[in-house]
């Protein structure tokens, strides 16, 4: 597997890849941050160009997971990677509980330690959810979404493709979140949330 990114979100897909035994042939891919190292934890080797990336995917296989958080560069590199010959891939840690009646997670999701996902809930293509989050029953998510640590989303909640959701917030049942909006750290949201709007505080109110 490639990993894109070497640095954050990238060093805790890592110890996914660790919990499931999938460190063999793993590889990480940098081409931005002049400092990230050639092997990563002396161990994982860096790649560094799009050839290298395409080499790897040709000799060792296609897949690749998102070592990024932002929603429209997570959409982007999904675009990159795929026109060199990658696979999207989730990366789902072990202590995730997942509810056994009508879920749905597309593929490239990102879910970390210790989040709750109820039944009836759908997961859009390449979304994040980061620790400790709670997703109740019958929320359907979109692609691309960042849901970051702490977050709590009630029933039946509707999030649009790529939102960006704060750490620690609540959004409360039935409330629709349109598409590229965000939802600022703490925010309480207890009312429809306008695409692209920028929303923040308790209750969360706009300030785009």
């Amino acid at each position: 597997m490639l990993i894109i990114g070497a640095k954050g979100l990238a060093k805790e897909l890592l110890e996914i890849c660790s919990e499931h035994d999938r460190l063999s042939d793993l590889c990480f891919y940098d081409d931005v941050n002049k400092d990230a190292p050639a092997m990563l934890y002396d161990r994982f080797p860096v790649l560094r160009s799009s050839e290298e990336a395409k080499n790897h995917f040709k000799e060792v296989g296609p897949g690749f997971a998102l070592g990024a958080g932002d929603p429209e560069l997570r959409r982007k590199l999904t675009q990159k990677f795929t026109e060199l010959g990658g696979s999207l891939k989730s990366l789902i840690s072990k202590n995730v509980y997942i509810g056994n009646f009508d879920v749905s997670i597309a593929d490239g999701c990102n879910i970390m330690n210790n989040v709750t996902i109820s039944n009836g809930v759908e997961i859009g293509k390449g979304t994040l959810i980061y620790f400790n989050s709670v997703i109740t029953h019958d929320v359907k998510i979109g692609e691309f979404v960042q849901i970051s640590p702490g977050v709590n989303l009630l029933g039946r909640c509707k999030i649009e493709d790529d939102v960006f959701i704060g750490s620690n917030v609540s959004v409360l049942p039935d409330v629709r979140i349109g598409q590229g909006s965000v939802i600022g750290a703490g925010a309480v949201v207890t009312r429809d949330v306008p695409s692209n709007s920028t929303v923040a505080g308790v209750p969360a109110r706009d300030i785009t």
